[in-house]
């Protein structure tokens, strides 16, 4: 009979480097499901007569859910449910070998032990979670390098601009950080679905589909008091600018400590970023995909309109958009309700842009299903669909009559680029051919025509489908916008204007153009610049005209996305209008990083950084915002004094990394003049 409450020594180092956990810094076991961990405990007297275990989990355990298992000690470990298996004893102690199935629910287990008739004893409790090194798991990822950068890697780049002018910045995941983990086990407490079924929604949570699409409906703040708080408005008072933040702990320990309030505020990246940081975290393997001229497809026709007025403006009208680039989430796990070619990459996506069952969450949408357009498949392939593949449409419309025009259609204008980090290193990887087949390929017209008819848009008739005539119209001149020199923030924006008469007799064209400084939605805020020209083209020729938007012209108006739509309207006299446009993103100035000597753990190594005041007026509200999984807790925050024209800031600070390894740091610096300058620097931290 158990004399006294057993004390329990849990082998937390051993037991975690066994099970890829060392790197969270808990007093609490956390461990993997379908693998063995040892533990030993006294207090129990002759340990090898009918001891039995009790694991339990959830407000209800029980085991028609699967969130009780009780089981005693067998001689071998047990591949279908829990068991025990005795590794040594003592006179007072006993070490036991625990394993659990590899479909057990993942979260926060109780466990204690019976012997005899005694009443049952509480050894305390641990953490079990997904298992992508064990392959009966759901999540099991056979490359191990792939392993360590989807679950491990605390460090991730962004992929975002425009798709002629791909940018990019850092992110601190930090999803072993602190408390990040408990934080993660609480999201999954506050969903809806907990709230309205606790026993039904704890018993799926063996599941990386179900808890995907729960989660991607937990990070963003509509309908369940999510994370965090969207906010596209190019307005952000009473919070954070969406593009300010340099990783998720901020947002995830402000999330707990203000009581689970959502965060302000967010837009597509953070949502991401977010759902990586848990996902990676449960032990998911999970990536974050950038998609380039993505479509938001409201109406679900596979379509988006767009509409300009006859001064060239992109006008406010109907829900769909094209945004310059959005991000969303790739997880990997089987697709055991869809078959085998299904599995692997799913597409999940926490950014609140239409319901899906009632609620903002989206996916798991698997990759294979999306490419093949087989958009009756669960969950949400049509969407994701229409993200990569939608066709264009562009209408000119009179706003005093009503009347809408097609100026011409596109078909390989949405999802380009399609961009993630490559493993283990920092560079881009384009996996567009996983989305869809070559652009313009008979194939991916087929595809495109396969979708259309599963969605049932092939038979319908669509009033507001253009005419088969004004499809077939062909334009007389051809035009576009180039970039010439630079494309920085505090410089004049140049470009040229090429147009070129495709007729072999001479065209008159009138031309209206204007720049409106946009959110990266494409969504305008103000017009900076307009012109209009009257110019008469020869036969087959080609004209350059130059254009230019002076720094004093767009600074007050340029957004923190630092994006300007530009567009010229064609009238060619006796033809149809063209429509030339061109988003553009500008680049922030430079910032440079320098570690002064060698980073080891435990000592204080100095980090300088610098910028330079590129233009001609002094810039002042500077501040200097550093975060680092490892190199130092939480967000160093600096302000900086006021820098006039021309004048170099150099700031010093020191950091004391807790462990060896390649760290990164991760640097936003803001002014009046310039919005989160971000860079990051790679530390090798040696013991």
């Amino acid at each position: 009979i158990a004399a006294t409450q057993p004390s329990t020594n849990w082998h937390l180092k051993e037991n975690a480097r066994e099970h890829h956990t060392s790197k969270f810094s808990s007093e609490e076991l956390i461990v993997r499901r379908g693998q063995a961990f040892t533990i030993t405990f006294n207090g129990t007297e002759r340990p090898e007569q009918n001891l039995i275990f009790i694991a339990e989990t959830g407000p209800k355990p029980s085991k028609a859910t699967k969130t009780l298992a009780t089981f005693d000690i067998s001689s071998t470990a047990s591949k279908e449910g829990w068991s025990a298996v005795l590794q040594s004893t003592s006179s007072n102690s006993v070490s036991i070998s625990i394993s659990s199935p590899h479909n057990a629910i993942i979260g926060r287990y109780r466990l204690s032990v019976q012997s005899g008739s005694s009443s049952p004893a509480s050894l305390g409790t641990f953490v079990l979670l997904f298992n992508p090194w064990s392959s009966g798991d759901d999540v099991f990822m056979p490359n191990k390098a792939e392993c360590e950068e989807y679950v491990l890697e605390e460090f991730g780049i962004i992929f975002a601009g425009t798709k002629n002018h791909i940018s990019r910045f850092g992110w601190n995941f930090g999803q072993f950080q602190g408390d990040i983990l408990n934080i993660c086990l609480s999201i999954m407490d506050r969903s809806l679905y907990y709230r309205q079924d606790p026993i039904t929604d704890v018993s799926h949570r063996h599941d990386p589909r179900y808890l995907g699409r729960v989660l991607s409906a937990m990070v963003n703040a509509n309908d369940d008091q999510g994370v965090v708080l969207g906010n596209w408005s190019g307005k952000y008072e009473g919070g954070k600018n969406p593009t300010s933040w340099t990783g998720s702990g901020e947002i995830l320990q402000g999330w707990k400590k203000s009581g689970f309030k959502p965060v302000k505020y967010g837009q597509c990246w953070v949502f991401a970023a977010v759902l990586t940081t848990v996902l990676r975290c449960l032990g998911i393997p999970t990536r974050t995909i950038t998609n380039f001229s993505s479509a938001h497809d409201a109406d679900g026709n596979l379509r988006v309109d767009e509409f300009y007025d006859a001064d060239g403006n992109h006008l406010e009208r109907g829900a769909d958009s094209v945004w310059n680039f959005h991000v969303w989430n790739e997880s990997w796990f089987t697709r055991k309700d869809l078959g085998p070619s299904y599995s692997g990459w799913q597409v999940l996506d926490a950014t609140p842009q239409e319901e899906s069952g009632g609620i903002y969450q989206c996916g798991p949408a698997s990759r294979h299903a999306v490419k093949e357009g087989e958009v009756d498949l669960d969950y949400d392939v049509p969407f994701v669909f229409a993200e990569v593949n939608a066709d264009c449409m562009y209408w000119n419309y009179d706003s005093a009559t009503g009347k809408k025009t097609l100026i011409f259609s596109k078909s390989t204008e949405i999802g380009d680029s399609i961009s993630t980090k490559a493993v283990g290193r920092d560079d881009r990887v384009d996996v567009t051919r996983d989305y869809k087949y070559e652009e313009g390929s008979a194939k991916e017209r087929e595809i495109f025509k396969k979708a259309r008819k599963k969605l049932g848009l092939e038979d319908k008739f669509d009033p507001t489908a253009p005419k088969r005539e004004e499809i077939e119209q062909k334009p007389d001149i051809s035009g576009k916008f180039k970039v010439a020199g630079s494309l920085e923030v505090g410089k004049d924006l140049n470009l040229l204007l090429v147009l070129e008469n495709l007729q072999s007799d001479a065209k008159t064209v009138n031309v209206n153009m204007t720049a409106w400084s946009t959110l990266y939605t494409r969504r305008r805020v103000t017009q900076i610049w307009k012109d209009s020209i009257s110019v008469t083209l020869a036969p087959k020729e080609e004209k350059q005209f130059p254009i230019k938007i002076q720094y004093p012209e767009y600074q007050q108006q340029l957004t923190t996305d630092k994006t300007i739509q530009v567009t010229a309207l064609c009238h060619v006299e006796g033809g149809i209008q063209v429509l030339v446009k061109r988003n553009i993103t500008l680049d922030n100035p430079g910032i440079d990083i320098q570690v002064l000597g060698e980073a080891k753990v435990n000592k204080e190594v100095v980090v300088e950084v610098a910028f330079t005041n590129p233009i001609d007026t002094e810039v002042k509200d500077c501040v200097l915002q550093v975060e680092g999984s490892d190199l130092l807790q939480g967000v160093l925050e600096l302000r900086i004094p006021p820098l006039k024209a021309s004048e170099k800031s150099s700031t010093k600070f020191k950091l004391i990394p807790s462990e060896a390894g390649t760290k990164h740091l991760l640097v936003n610096f803001s002014c009046d003049k310039f919005a989160d300058i971000k860079t990051f620097k790679t530390v090798n931290v040696i013991n």
